[in-house]
């Protein structure tokens, strides 16, 4: 083992959670390696809305927010897929940016605060021997005192932890399919649009440089049944849907082919396997619907960089690390994602999404209040 690939913690993915994660440790004086498959900068499947919570917090890490003329958005509006509609004002709103501009802007402060950043990385293996752990990527071999997993919503080393939404996917909650693209046209700059449309729905909102991000989630028996090409579902769904038909009408597409995941869970997950804290996504996926995945990425690696601060440091054994964040995590989060579970059942069916909406109509402080069960404080 070369001594320059022994870390005091490695950063398993390459997300917000990861890299700012990497870059609170860094700064505390820890050796910090960030392994990243892909190379920077990329696009994410994300809908690229971030409540105003985390504006704090992304400041803090160096990320220049009040100088980057971001759209601010403060009205939410929901369809569904017979044209019940309401729109209400959001209690604390958010902003709009691109992972492929914020990622590449963290990455920049991670490699700035020292953190040894390292794309094209896969890892494929990661073992714990009773102090450290040995990971290996198609390169190298690795060895670190802790290991924060940030792989994202699905990642092959889920399955030799047998986890159990891996082993379960015939649930309402498994088995998504997510598309994005990117595009341009003259829409409104202060408001996110949901649309629910058979079996799915799509996010619509402004993102920088006048472009806006359509991004949205449908079951995987959808494009069965419509096509194996996402633009074969959007012409059989999207076209009979009163505000998705005048998206695309009007919108122009900015790329040629879609970013798309599969195989996406909204089931519960474990914060911790085998000795690594797991964080963003690998932690658990709340519902896009919500609109907060973005804020809670970021405020879960704050919680993890605390968590491995105190082992670290010797304030605290391997053992109660890992309860005190699991505990930590569970009560920043656990009320929200489950209110983001009942919410999802709620929507993707015709008929129930129809008249949940139309209930909703009359009652917007009530429309607030939801919103509010799934979102959290400026930390």
């Amino acid at each position: 083992m070369s001594a320059r690939n022994v870390y005091d913690v490695i950063i398993v993915g390459g997300g917000l959670a990861g890299l700012a994660a990497s870059i609170l440790l860094q700064r505390q004086g820890h050796q910090v390696a960030l392994l990243e498959k892909r190379t920077y900068p990329f696009h994410r499947v994300c809908g690229e809305y971030i409540s105003l919570e985390s504006w704090p917090f992304l400041e803090s890490l160096g990320i220049p927010l009040s100088q980057m003329n971001l759209p601010r958005i403060d009205q939410l509006v929901v369809t569904g897929p017979l044209g019940a509609r309401l729109q209400v004002t959001l209690p604390l709103g958010g902003f709009g940016l691109s992972r492929y501009t914020l990622d590449a802007l963290l990455a920049e402060q991670a490699r700035a605060a020292g953190v040894t950043l390292l794309e094209e990385q896969r890892v494929n293996d990661i073992q714990f021997y009773g102090d450290h752990h040995i990971l290996r990527t198609q390169h190298a071999e690795f060895q670190s005192k802790m290991v924060l997993a940030a792989f994202g919503k699905r990642s092959r080393l889920d399955v030799p932890w047998k986890r159990p939404f891996v082993l379960n996917r015939q649930t309402r909650l498994n088995n998504w399919v997510g598309v994005k693209y990117h595009v341009r046209g003259d829409f409104p700059a202060d408001r996110i649009e949901l649309h629910n449309f058979k079996d799915g729905y799509c996010g619509f909102s402004k993102i920088e440089e006048d472009r806006y991000c359509l991004c949205y989630l449908t079951r995987a028996s959808n494009l069965k049944e419509y096509g194996p090409a996402p633009a074969d579902l959007e012409k059989a769904l999207f076209d009979k849907h009163p505000g998705l038909s005048t998206i695309r009408q009007r919108a122009t597409v900015l790329w040629d082919e879609p970013e798309t995941i599969s195989q996406v869970s909204f089931s519960p997950k474990s914060q911790v396997e085998d000795h690594c804290l797991m964080i963003g996504d690998a932690a658990g996926m709340i519902t896009p619907l919500c609109g907060n995945g973005m804020s809670m990425a970021l405020h879960g690696a704050q919680l993890a960089a605390e968590a491995a601060h105190a082992f670290l440091q010797g304030a605290q054994s391997r053992a109660a690390c890992e309860i005190q964040y699991r505990q930590n995590w569970k009560k920043q989060f656990g009320k929200r994602l489950w209110v983001g579970r009942q919410i999802q059942r709620l929507f993707g069916q015709q008929l129930i999404t129809e008249s949940f909406i139309r209930v909703l109509q009359p009652f917007p402080g009530l429309v607030r209040w939801l919103i509010r069960q799934t979102h959290g404080e400026p930390f």
